[in-house]
């Protein structure tokens, strides 16, 4: 009996021998496999490390101080990269790394071809805004458009290398608060409901996509193809619609292919643009014509603005004419700002040294220049578009409005010791408004009848 009971025991501790050798084994197991995922996890965070600039971070803590703008139409665009959650250990990790730094660098090299800001890159995504730190009206078309050369480039990217590359893409338009930091001012951090609600639409795309939420869509439908994706739930806002960017209008891409823009989507963009560039002019002629320009005034850049429009729609010229109409229409007096005398000459220079800014091609400035020039006078037009410029130039001559109008124009000669008496001006007037013609059928339709009404006028004014 007392045998039997030995032998028991003996095969208790060797089963209890056997069960801690069992869960040893397994406790090995589960350490290698643990260090094993510390591995990969170190080496993802090696990777998501090398896109987040936390230099920039520490600055901005460090100096304690940000200049924070509100800025009321700006178009955030977030994008992120999808791949990481393809990978398999078979993977080169420095390979999809250095994949992923070619692809931001490409996106880098995009956004500045535009007035972009980049604002940050963190692990796989990447954001930008347009509209800051200069406000601009063309910012949603111009995000939108450098949002689907991202999508293309990583598509064909992915086919090239044979990865696992793939893109969302969402984009909002809305107010920002703004704040510029580091040592150097050289990057932005923007907050709001705008960027709130761009992540909220990133999060609810799919992989190849470009979602617009309505508020861009209104701003850039007249350029690109779009199609109604769903109505999201945005906090704070409730639902508001989205839309995907399948590519660009056909009859404004090359081919009619919807990839790249053609000429006709750079003349339509140009002429939103104009907007920004009429306001930074005006503001230059506000701050550079003194209170004796009582002719030479903003308010005659206007009218002659308006009236090339008025004229070149009338007789039928193209978009890019009115543009190129409209541009030369805002620079030519432009000049009074550097010397009263051949102020075409510098209007002209100024438009050589501003246009590029916005985009201009030489050969479209080359042109606005010759149409500035032609309104020297005495107006002698070699074509269309210079007998347009003219006659808006010189279509006070045939308004009602004739006679008060060639006062100011006398009271700024006169206070730059150009003129005589006003009895020599009006005789001057007489002189130069009966010799005159107007060369385009529109005006001579609109004005001709009225200015022999206002030689009749001055006649009478005479001595």
């Amino acid at each position: 009996m007392e045998h039997h009971k030995d032998n028991t025991l003996v095969q208790r501790i060797a089963k209890l021998v056997k069960q801690n050798e069992e869960l040893s084994n397994e406790l090995k197991q589960l350490r290698e496999k643990y260090e094993t995922l510390l591995v990969k996890h170190d080496e993802y965070e090696q990777i998501v490390n090398k896109y987040t600039d936390y230099t920039k971070v520490k600055t901005v803590l460090s100096t304690g101080q940000e200049k924070s703008l509100k800025f009321n139409m700006v178009t955030v665009l977030y994008a992120n990269i999808h791949g990481f959650s393809e990978i398999l250990p078979e993977m080169n990790i420095d390979l999809l790394s250095d994949q992923l730094d070619q692809i931001f660098m490409h996106f880098d090299e995009i956004i500045h071809e535009y007035p972009i800001e980049k604002i940050h890159t963190i692990g796989d995504s990447f954001m930008c805004a347009g509209g800051i730190p200069n406000k601009n009206i063309t910012n949603p078309i111009e995000v939108v458009l450098a949002a689907h050369r991202m999508l293309y480039f990583v598509k064909d990217f992915s086919v090239e290398n044979n990865s696992v590359w793939e893109i969302c893409l969402a984009i909002h338009t809305g107010p920002v608060t703004a704040s510029q930091g580091g040592k150097n001012k050289i990057f932005y951090d923007i907050k709001g409901d705008t960027v709130n609600t761009v992540s909220r639409l990133e999060s609810a795309s799919i992989n190849g996509t470009l979602i617009i939420s309505v508020m861009t869509y209104e701003l850039v439908k007249e350029f690109f193809d779009c199609e109604y994706y769903c109505k999201l739930p945005v906090k704070y806002k409730g639902f508001i619609d989205t839309f995907t960017v399948k590519g660009i209008k056909p009859e404004l891409s090359e081919n009619g292919l919807g990839i790249v823009p053609n000429q006709k989507f750079y003349t339509s963009f140009a002429l939103i643009q104009f907007h920004d560039l009429q306001e930074h002019i005006l503001d230059m002629l506000e701050r550079g014509l003194t209170s004796d320009f009582y002719y030479h005034n903003i308010k005659h850049t206007v009218d002659v603005v308006t009236e090339v429009e008025l004229i070149g729609l009338a007789e039928g010229v193209t978009d890019e004419d009115i543009l190129l109409l409209k541009t030369a229409a805002l620079f030519h007096d432009c000049g009074l700002t550097v010397s009263y005398d051949d102020h075409e000459f510098h209007g002209a220079q100024l438009a050589r040294e501003m246009l590029p800014k916005f985009n201009y091609p030489t050969a479209l400035i080359d042109r606005i220049c010759e149409l500035i020039m032609a309104t020297k006078l005495p107006p002698k037009p070699k074509n269309l578009l210079e007998a347009i410029i003219c006659d808006s130039d010189l279509d006070y001559l045939g308004r009602t409005d004739f006679i008060p109008v060639s006062n100011k124009l006398y009271e700024e000669l006169k206070v730059r010791n150009k003129i005589g008496t006003l009895n020599e001006w009006n005789q001057a007037q007489l002189n130069f408004i009966s010799k005159h013609q107007y060369f385009t059928k529109t005006a001579r339709k609109l004005r001709e009848v009225n200015k022999q009404i206002q030689i009749e006028r001055i006649r009478n004014l005479i001595v």
